[in-house]
């Protein structure tokens, strides 16, 4: 294979058709072109802020509020059953991934994702624990520990 040389040149204004054709004659073929240019000062404050919404919840149909989203919920509620259960983080991601769970982004679920929802379950853990489901769910749990 052909090693290949690059150069990149800093020019003031556009080259003209002979410097263009000289480099042509030379074997250079133009591979790229960069633009750029000054930006007004951007007014502190003016600048949007995204914000990822929080695993569990969607953005309403009327894009106004947030309301919660079932899917995520009944993992997230699945994920809190495992970890009070007192299950590895391995094993908590291989039972989400067995209940054909996947994460947000379509991938399976690892230790480091399920690792990484921990500050979502606190958030989350007190609506979680006064939901229906939960105490029966706990029950439950009570059993099997």
């Amino acid at each position: 294979m052909a090693r290949i040389e690059r150069i990149r040149q800093s020019v003031r204004a556009l080259p003209d058709a002979a410097s263009l054709k000289a480099r042509e004659e030379a074997g250079w073929r133009l591979s790229a072109i960069e633009w750029q240019r000054e930006l007004e000062a951007e007014v502190p404050g003016a600048r949007e802020t995204l914000e990822e919404v929080s695993y569990g919840l969607r953005v309403a149909n009327d894009c106004l509020h947030l309301e919660e989203d079932p899917a995520e919920m009944r993992t997230l509620m699945l994920m809190m059953d495992l970890i009070v259960q007192d299950n590895p983080l391995s094993r908590v991601a291989t039972a989400l991934n067995e209940s054909g769970l996947a994460t947000r982004q379509g991938r399976p679920w690892s230790p480091v994702s399920v690792f990484n929802m921990l500050p979502r379950l606190i958030e989350a853990g007190p609506k979680i624990f006064s939901t229906e489901e939960w105490e029966a769910r706990k029950r439950w749990i009570v059993r099997a520990v």
